[in-house]
């Protein structure tokens, strides 16, 4: 009876080998099955490109690393906020009358939102999400991301960014800049011009005068001391 048992558990023992080794088999057909790899070559069209170019009028749904996934959902890219400012903007930030393909020439590079407090909230939200994990809250270039080993980025508080244009903080954010990558799938072009008006905001934060303080205010400072 006993030699029955241990045989009964042997077989079963082998069965169950067999089957997980026969799932780990039919796992990695899925895995290497012939396939193109991006923008690899190809016979089969004329190009000799195996990525195809995209139908015109395809709008983007997802984008970054995660866009990958079997739905893509988890990659959708992000719609601005109903209240947020918007204007339209061209490849390079500047701002156009209208987005028809007889529109007037761009105006000159500059923030076109208007620097208030909509702007600006919306502005540090968007900070806060994308850049203080390596730029600080404060914007020194102390974030968390930095102290843990990433590569620090320069101070906002320093004279040459200071002295910098608005449109060289949206061409990075768009483009990309040493070790920073395009930020351009992630962050639409008015919440860009956003966060442009947020680091002037910090800039003169960490840089103001008294006398930039209106007079009726001074006051208020000089109790916060107290």
């Amino acid at each position: 009876m006993n030699d029955v048992r241990a045989l009964a558990r042997c077989f079963v023992a082998v069965a169950v080998a067999l089957g997980l080794g026969g799932c780990e088999k039919a796992m990695q057909d899925m895995y290497d099955q012939p396939k193109y790899r991006p923008l690899g070559a190809s016979t089969l069209w004329a190009d000799g490109r195996a990525s195809r170019p995209d139908v015109a009028g395809t709008i983007a749904y997802s984008g970054g690393a995660i866009a990958g996934t079997s739905s893509g959902t988890r990659g959708a890219l992000p719609l601005p906020a109903s209240n947020a400012p918007t204007f339209p903007v061209d490849g390079e930030g500047r701002v156009k009358a209208n987005l028809t393909p007889n529109a007037p020439r761009p105006l000159a590079v500059a923030n076109p939102l208007p620097i208030d407090r909509r702007t600006l909230e919306r502005g540090r939200e968007r900070f806060d999400i994308y850049c203080a994990p390596c730029h600080s809250i404060a914007g020194d270039g102390d974030g968390m991301i930095a102290r843990r080993g990433f590569p620090h980025p320069p101070s906002y508080h320093t004279d040459r960014l200071r002295n910098a244009p608005d449109a060289h903080f949206y061409s990075v954010i768009t483009n990309g800049y040493g070790v920073m990558y395009s930020y351009a799938d992630r962050v639409a072009p008015s919440d860009r011009w956003a966060i442009v008006a947020y680091i002037r905001a910090l800039q003169l934060s960490q840089n103001a005068r008294l006398a930039d303080v209106p007079p009726e205010h001074r006051g208020d400072l000089a109790r916060a001391r107290r």
